[in-house]
């Protein structure tokens, strides 16, 4: 066997494998020797068709065949000759030879990148350092009670913080539009619901006051027909009603699940529930740091073919959570859409595996154990949960990746520069522009 390799553009290898003519012709006899044995042609019996006959009617199918299994044979010990890992399946085809020439193929595939990692002690990442403090708690204890508002009638011109009742018709070039006709819809003042100025026109409105707004909606409107254009908007108000907090008692803690210790319990659960959220998006800010240092040191080609079966598996499980939703799961999502999200995926991956190998990273049991125990905590039978963990490998297998990447950033962290930066709850906790957009 006589195997040469040409490198194409990018990580693309042309394999070429020659079979010598021997190897053919033995495996060929062989092959037409068993067909012969059980071949039935009319004027013979059963395995007594002469060797002519059969090599004459079988021969060409026999070599076909004999080509397909030379070809499994022979490609992985070509692959383990040349020291090639292929990163998907290869295209093959066979070479242009007589029958007195042997046989031979070619095998086009991408192969597995070749990862040098490099030096991060040179790269910076800001820990975070923050606290829930009182001021924080009490904020999250009004946004609960907001949560839980209801609204009384009032008699009095309507302000900011008001819910009122409308009718409305909205008109462009005295016509109305479609979407823009609505009647006894609930509307918060202030919540920005509506384009600018509707709701602070409604200022200062009574009970069956009729009023006209001028106004313009934004360049950056969602609907493409309405963007930029000028509407006027007839609108009645017919409630006016201001907001009523509920108690902070033993009944408004039963209604956040609290069945016993009242307000106190409420309290310690929701302290604790901040300072869980606040370790994981600590937690989480690493990481995401983490993972940035290792892609900017360690740029590096991928296969084409990898990044498509994760831009594949990215849109079915887009379709897949859309459904979930209730939302057209057929609508047209090209693949190409998630081609970015996918190289960046699989770069990482690459490289995470590069350094669990590099630097003989094992897996820590005990920290899988305690993440599932403390995810599990959050249900009402926790041991069902972790029972349930560890009975489902995939499920388990989920848990081990989080961990292991764990353990791949606290590597990171200990090469590159930490600097502890303090940082507001608050300020920690919005979510980024990028995660509202999504």
């Amino acid at each position: 066997m006589q195997v040469s390799v040409e490198s194409s553009e990018g990580l693309e290898r042309r394999m070429t494998v020659e079979l010598p003519v021997e190897q053919v012709n033995e495996a060929v006899e062989k092959r037409l020797k068993e067909v012969a044995r059980t071949v039935k042609m009319d004027g013979f019996r059963p395995g007594k068709v002469p060797m002519s006959v059969v090599r004459k009617r079988y021969s060409e199918q026999v070599r076909q065949e004999v080509f397909g299994d030379l070809v499994q044979s022979t490609y992985f010990q070509a692959l383990a000759q040349e020291n090639l890992q292929p990163a998907g399946e290869p295209v093959v085809e066979p070479l242009d030879k007589n029958d007195d020439e042997g046989m031979g193929y070619t095998a086009t595939f991408e192969v597995m990148s070749e990862i040098a990692l490099q030096d991060i002690s040179d790269k910076s990442i800001s820990r975070p350092v923050a606290e829930v403090t009182d001021e924080d708690f009490e904020q999250m204890i009004d946004k609960l009670r907001n949560q839980r508002v209801t609204w009384n009638d009032v008699e009095r011109a309507a302000q900011d913080g008001d819910q009122v009742t409308i009718d409305f018709v909205g008109k462009i070039d005295g016509e109305a539009f479609e979407g823009g006709t609505a009647d006894g819809v609930p509307l918060v003042l202030g919540s920005s619901s509506m384009i600018d100025g509707f709701e602070s026109g409604l200022v200062g409105a009574t009970a069956d006051e009729e009023r006209t707004l001028e106004l313009q909606f934004p360049e950056d409107y969602r609907v493409d027909t309405l963007a930029g254009k000028a509407a006027t908007f007839e609108v009645k108000v017919t409630k006016v009603a201001e907001p009523v907090l509920p108690e902070l008692d033993d009944v408004f803690a039963k209604a956040f699940g609290i069945a016993e210790g009242g307000v106190e319990a409420l309290h310690k659960e929701v302290r604790s529930n901040m300072e869980r959220e606040l370790e994981d998006k600590i937690r989480s800010s690493l990481k995401d740091q983490a993972m940035e240092v290792l892609l900017e040191a360690n740029p590096i080609d991928v296969p084409a073919v990898l990044i498509k079966q994760e831009a594949e598996a990215l849109m079915q499980q887009t379709r897949a959570n859309m459904a979930q939703q209730g939302h057209n799961a057929q609508m047209d999502l090209p693949a190409a859409l998630f081609e970015d999200q996918a190289k960046r995926r699989v770069i990482l991956g690459l490289v995470i595996g590069e350094v669990i190998k590099a630097n003989n990273i094992e897996l820590d049991s005990d920290r899988v154990r305690e993440r599932v125990e403390q995810f599990a905590q959050s249900y009402e039978k926790p041991q069902e949960v972790i029972d349930y963990y560890y009975s489902n490998k995939q499920q388990l297998a989920s848990i081990e990746n989080v961990v292991l990447e764990d353990q791949v950033v606290e590597w990171v962290l200990e090469q590159a520069k930490v600097e502890d930066t303090p940082t507001a709850f608050a300020e920690l906790m919005a979510p980024r522009a990028n995660e509202v957009s999504e």
